[in-house]
């Protein structure tokens, strides 16, 4: 097979290369797939770089979300839940290879009608906007969401949960371009939020816009980035802040009279450890994330203005993903293997 092997801590993306490996041998417990298509993500721009804090041991294939087909089953399950010739998507460390081992817990069929490029960039966005907002903010009919880094993966995902719970959603984003796809995925209103005076343009909607309860804020905020204490400014009594990420990288310190006087909750959410702590709740997210899909209310959200393709292209995407130069969620197709080029340079 081929793949994108970190045999050594690299600055840029571009530094990556692509090697000729063995392809893996169908074992006793996980099944072997043909990637069809691989989703970035930051935390992958951390571990080449030797950042993150997950650190498989040296060498290591890099990527962690993918979509493909079932090539062979784990011999060792007499009832397994995929067949030879299944789509599945999943995350496993790995994934920007031509092949792949999985356990089956880190397996779903691929949604009906989804193609591998949507489906490749399902499984880190959308339980994480769906546990943040449904689980831990118990987002309702007629809240008011504020998404920042509404463009983002996750951000697409969090619009389009929010709306299929009839809220009103705003959506901040810094370019026009963002601001428009945000909008394309439901968002009612868009925010720049590169204007210092976001807060006060969120405050004047809400005070135009909610009709009969005089709220000048938000019930929900979303934030991916790392902008909770200018958030105070713009929410409602009682609102929930949600802690998702820092993709700004700064992790802030914030007024906790703010969080008194308006008597609001902030609340963290980390996904990952879902999986240790409550997998019921991992169930859940999943058994409602499919039936929003089912009934048309969530869609995916490749980014479609490039095209990459190929394991060459992993570096490209991942250099256009750090520089924020994309929306939505950026997935490399991977197409049957017809290029040679042991370790070719990329």
């Amino acid at each position: 097979m081929r793949a994108i092997q970190v045999t050594e801590y690299v600055k840029d993306p571009l530094d990556l290369t692509v090697s000729e490996l063995p392809t893996p041998s169908p074992c006793a417990d996980k099944y072997l797939i043909r990637i069809h298509a691989a989703g970035t993500n930051f935390f992958d721009l951390l571990q080449i770089q030797g950042k993150y804090q997950h650190q498989p041991p040296l060498p290591w294939i890099s990527g962690m979300e993918f979509a493909g087909i079932v090539l062979s089953t784990p011999s060792a399950s007499k009832n397994p839940r995929f067949a030879v010739g299944d789509r599945v998507f999943g995350a496993t460390q790995g994934a920007y290879a031509t092949h792949i081992l999985s356990a089956e817990a880190s397996l779903f069929p691929l949604p009906h009608g989804w193609s591998f490029d949507d489906a490749a960039g399902l499984f880190v966005t959308a339980p994480t906007s769906y546990g943040g907002l449904v689980h831990r903010a118990n987002v309702q009919q007629g809240d008011w969401v504020l998404v920042h880094a509404a463009a983002g993966g996750v951000g697409l995902a969090a619009v389009q949960i929010a709306k299929a719970k009839g809220a009103t959603v705003i959506a901040t984003a810094g370019t026009d371009r963002k601001r428009q796809v945000a909008r394309d995925f439901g968002a009612d209103y868009t925010i720049d939020y590169t204007d210092a005076k976001w807060p006060e343009a969120v405050k004047k909607l809400c005070a135009e816009n909610r009709s009969g309860n005089g709220k000048a804020g938000v019930d929900i905020v979303y934030d991916p980035v790392g902008m909770i204490e200018q958030s105070l400014k713009c929410v409602a009594w009682n609102a929930r802040l949600l802690v998702i990420g820092f993709a700004a990288g700064k992790i802030e310190k914030v007024a906790l009279n703010r969080v008194l006087l308006k008597n609001v909750s902030i609340v963290g959410l980390h996904w990952g450890q879902y999986a240790t702590f409550e997998k019921e709740t991992t169930v859940s997210v999943w058994n409602g994330i499919f039936d929003l899909i089912r009934q048309g209310k969530f869609r995916g959200t490749s980014f479609t203005d490039e095209t990459f393709v190929g394991l060459e292209s992993i570096p490209r995407a991942l250099k256009a993903l750090g520089g924020r130069e994309t929306w939505g969620k950026v997935v490399v197709q991977i197409p049957d293997d017809k290029s040679p080029g042991k370790d070719s340079k990329l």
